[in-house]
């Protein structure tokens, strides 16, 4: 009897540490269940992004400053959507200039989001807000490009380019406000200009016959110079030359002026010497050592060389 009351009760203790456990097992669930769900609701908003929360789908509330925030379990989303600048790469479109020239432009936009419940109302996505800034980018394009010539876009020298990126730029930006998209565009730039495959070879060869006419001026121009520079030169030798000659001329004069008087002057003094002196500087000219002279017995020569004064 006595060791049945003792199964017993060591029966009643087991059920009662049994239930004991089993009540405080539930309660860890619990509190792991709850812990978390507590932490899956926990999210932390990083420096350059929009945490944007929903509740049953609609935005409720944008999130932009950094730090961790909690959202309501089973009822409320988040998504992030980025708060720094992004870059679009618009796609090829093909535009008439003003001279009715086709050709293909590529552009690319820098934008960012300036009012993230804007966006959502009105494009939804990103995809949906850069497909709309596209359109736009691409309408304002074509309608300025439009209103130049093909040279004055492709041409620096006669481009506005730098202008005309920020003009595209702004006008795109009235038009994405208009529609309050919530989104700014900072900047919209021209990175290409092609032609169209079957406009190229023609616009090479016409490229080419210009190089070639213009290549042909300069030529043309520096063949006048160089004959110009010639016939300066030319002008300015023959002056040099008369000059020369006429101052050769004078010394020449002026020298054989002074000869004469020196000549006379000498002949004034001795008469003989001078005779004799020009005797002998005749026969520098007139003998050398194969001439031959017969000469009369009274000729000057004769009583010179006999030695008869004359």
């Amino acid at each position: 009897m006595s060791e049945n009351i003792v199964n017993i009760n060591e029966h009643g203790r087991k059920q009662f540490e049994w239930k004991k456990y089993t009540k405080g097992g539930i309660f860890l669930v619990i509190f792991l269940i709850l812990l978390g769900i507590l932490l899956s609701n926990l999210f932390i908003v990083k420096e350059g992004e929009f945490k944007v929360i929903r509740q049953f789908g609609e935005v409720v509330k944008i999130i932009d400053e950094p730090g961790l925030n909690y959202k309501i379990p089973f009822v409320q989303s988040v998504s992030t959507l980025p708060k720094y600048q992004l870059t679009y790469d618009v796609s090829e479109a093909e535009i008439n200039t003003k001279d009715k020239k086709r050709m293909i432009i590529d552009n690319y936009a820098v934008w960012r989001i300036a009012d993230p419940k804007k966006m959502i109302a009105n494009a939804r996505t990103l995809e949906s807000a850069e497909s709309r800034m596209e359109e736009f980018i691409y309408s304002v394009t074509r309608a300025e490009l439009g209103r130049l010539n093909y040279e004055e876009i492709i041409n620096d020298e006669k481009s506005s380019r730098g202008s005309l990126n920020d003009q595209i730029t702004a006008k795109v930006n009235e038009l994405l406000q208009n529609d309050n998209y919530g989104i700014i565009v900072t900047d919209v730039r021209i990175k290409r200009t092609d032609l169209p495959p079957d406009n190229e070879q023609s616009v090479y060869t016409r490229m080419i016959s210009e190089r070639q006419s213009t290549a042909q001026q300069y030529l043309s121009k520096g063949d006048a110079e160089k004959n110009k520079i010639i016939a300066d030169t030319d002008k300015q030798v023959r002056e040099i030359l008369a000059k020369a000659q006429a101052d050769a001329e004078e010394i020449r004069a002026d020298g054989e002026s002074q000869a004469a008087k020196i000549y006379n002057e000498a002949f004034s003094k001795d008469p003989s010497f001078y005779s004799l002196f020009r005797t002998l500087e005749s026969y520098k000219k007139t003998i050398n050592g194969e001439t031959v002279i017969v000469l009369p017995s009274d000729s000057p020569y004769a009583r010179l060389l006999m030695g008869y004064p004359n």
